[in-house]
């Protein structure tokens, strides 16, 4: 894992959160849903299919402890999730990663997909800090 590159089109779109135990954990940066993207730290992975078994549970299992992060940021911030969507579609960024966010059918894309609703919306400071701290004591 020590020659991984995160993709700057990660770095330019999210937050750091957490080093886990296989993925770089990162706030995705859109006020509109609680939104955590997960990133394997192996290199040259595109499908979930190029990592290795074990790596595959893990990742489920990191999908998971996302999730509970995605529900911890929606309760801090006075939207409590409904639904979780996972995703793993790398159609634009193709480095893996999945996408774990958090739903509420009075959001701005219910009940479609949040991929390619136009225009992310910038978190307030007191917000994005927040749903950074709320994150982060999840993911430990």
């Amino acid at each position: 894992m020590s020659d991984f590159i995160l993709s700057p089109a990660f770095v330019e779109t999210s937050t750091a959160l957490a080093s886990l135990g296989l993925c770089e954990a990162r706030l995705q940066a859109d006020a509109r849903w609680p939104w955590i993207v997960l990133i394997p730290r192996v290199v040259g992975v595109r499908e979930i299919d190029d990592l290795s078994a074990a790596d595959r549970g893990r990742l489920m299992e990191e999908i998971v402890v996302a999730g509970e992060a995605v529900r911890a940021m929606g309760e801090a911030l006075g939207r409590p999730v409904e639904k979780l969507n996972v995703g793993l579609l790398g159609n634009i960024t193709p480095q893996l990663h999945a996408h774990v966010v958090g739903r509420r059918a009075d959001d701005a894309a219910w009940p479609g997909p949040v991929w390619g609703v136009a225009g992310a919306v910038v978190y307030e400071a007191n917000a994005l800090e927040t749903a950074l701290n709320a994150a982060r004591k999840a993911l430990k």
